[in-house]
């Protein structure tokens, strides 16, 4: 603790150099981030500092962090990470909170929302987490009301739509306005339900099923008077359940279990249907996830196994008929996720083949190696060609996988060769960037071929490089 003491009062004089404008920009800043979900362990020293610095100089505190947080706690479960334009059914990007919070201040009900952010503050202050806890509800209530006002209007209305949208600022603002409506109205609801679920289901089999469905069932009767909120009880119920199992895409059990069949115009018909809708919903997400993944070069391998996995789970628990809106929503699912697997497929051999053709001396910069920001590249496209190989029939590339793997396998066996032979002739100039062209293709075979192949290949490469004339040399002297 001694240690850390120098770092502290720097930062306590420079806290205390800065003016009050800027401390207080500063404090909304840092807990805005914590809203966001932005977890830096950093931003909790110095917000504990900030607001010590405020006090001292009697400068007001302004704090958006935890009358937001109090507000948005009933949604921690429908909450997800990616971004805002990103649709999950029953889902609202975390992303969006803090303008949908800069609206609710600003235009929905600015007056309501200052007065009793500022109770919430003050009970947290004086440590009164029931009172704290009593606002809320009230904010929560009075919010509810407003926003059903607010979207009763939008309903028609595509020029009122577009300026909500731009009010609210979020890529789907009217969704992502709904959703916090219908969960604030039955968020006790909700809470109970989450209490009385399994904390965890490693596998939603008849006991689980049964024991979910029950439970569902006992909250959606409560409300049966109001079959909206029923509804929505059985959505925002499922995506809890969801949360909590070790495979997601086993939700639609309990839709065919409310069915008592297999048959996908049976299951429609239950009011577990959603189940279905919900697993569709997050497979489609998973198909925007995957392509931006993509985009910055990150393994995907994990994705795709989750993605196939849905997909059989789909098709192989339900009976869908090929009309079935389900079966074509699944079909064109399955064709985007061919559409961006394939054109990174496509391209793979070749980035492989440049990197790896064998060159003339005189084409070798002297001393330079393959650059390595291209080798990452194309060994990320080899690996994605290999966790093809086990997804292929599901995520409907198994042609494009098929030819793909053919293609490298047939190129590697006989590039590697003439890259063997070329270094145990170079001369010391190119060595390097013929030695660097064996190592990346010691990555890429590893993949391809398994990690025995890989080894021997290396070790096939030291051979090659210790046999050479001038390093024979060097060893005898």
């Amino acid at each position: 603790m001694t240690s850390d003491r120098p770092a502290v009062e720097r930062l306590r004089d420079y806290l205390q150099s800065l003016s009050p404008q800027a401390r207080a920009l500063l404090t909304a800043e840092l807990e805005r981030a914590v809203l966001r979900g932005e977890d830096d362990p950093g931003n909790d020293l110095v917000l504990q500092e900030l607001r010590r610095t405020m006090r001292a100089a009697a400068q007001p505190i302004p704090r958006v962090l935890y009358g937001a947080r109090r507000f948005f706690m009933p949604l921690e479960p429908f909450l997800f990470e990616g971004p805002a334009d990103h649709k999950r059914l029953g889902r609202l990007a975390r992303a969006s909170l803090d303008p949908i919070w800069q609206w609710i201040g600003r235009d929905l009900m600015p007056a309501e929302a200052r007065a009793l952010t500022e109770d919430i503050e003050q009970a947290f202050l004086v440590e009164d987490p029931v009172r704290a806890d009593k606002l809320a509800r009230a904010l929560h209530d009075r919010a509810v009301e407003r926003l059903g006002e607010v979207i009763g209007t939008l309903e028609t209305k595509d020029k009122a739509r577009r300026r909500f949208a731009m009010q609210v600022g979020t890529p789907r603002a009217a969704d992502d306005v709904t959703i916090l409506m219908r969960i604030l109205a039955i968020r006790d609801r909700l809470a109970e339900l989450a209490r009385r679920l399994p904390d965890h289901i490693r596998a939603f089999e008849h006991e689980y099923i049964d024991q979910v469905k029950g439970q569902i069932d006992s909250a959606r009767k409560a409300l049966q008077m109001q079959s909206a909120q029923a509804a929505h009880v059985c959505l925002f119920g499922l995506i809890i359940v969801s949360n909590r199992l070790a495979a997601p895409w086993q939700l639609i059990r309990i839709a065919r279990r409310a069915a008592e069949n297999e048959d996908a115009a049976r299951i429609a018909g239950t009011p577990y249907a959603v189940a279905v809708d919900i697993v569709l919903s997050d497979l489609e997400y998973m198909v925007a996830e995957l392509r931006s993944e993509l985009k910055v070069g990150r393994p995907v391998a994990s994705l795709l196994k989750t993605m196939h996995d849905t997909a059989r789970g789909l098709r192989t628990e339900m009976k869908l008929s090929a009309e079935s809106p389900w079966a074509r929503q699944l079909a064109a699912i399955r064709a985007a996720v061919s559409n961006i697997l394939g054109a990174e497929l496509e391209t793979t051999t070749g980035r492989v083949r440049r990197l790896l053709r064998p060159r003339p001396a005189n084409e070798i910069v002297p001393g330079s190696l393959l650059d390595a920001i291209d080798v990452q590249d194309a060994e990320a496209r080899v690996e994605l060609v290999g966790a093809c190989r086990h997804y292929a029939g599901e995520l409907a590339v198994s042609e494009v996988t098929l030819r793909t793997c053919s293609e490298l396998t047939q190129y590697l066996e006989t590039g590697t060769k003439i890259l063997l032979d070329a270094l145990r002739q170079a001369e010391d100039a190119e060595r390097p960037f013929r030695h660097s062209q064996l190592d990346a293709a010691v990555r890429f075979c590893r993949t391809i071929f398994g990690p025995d192949y890989a080894g021997v290949l290396a070790k096939a490469v030291d051979a090659a490089v210790q046999g050479h004339p001038a390093e024979r040399r060097s060893l005898r002297a």
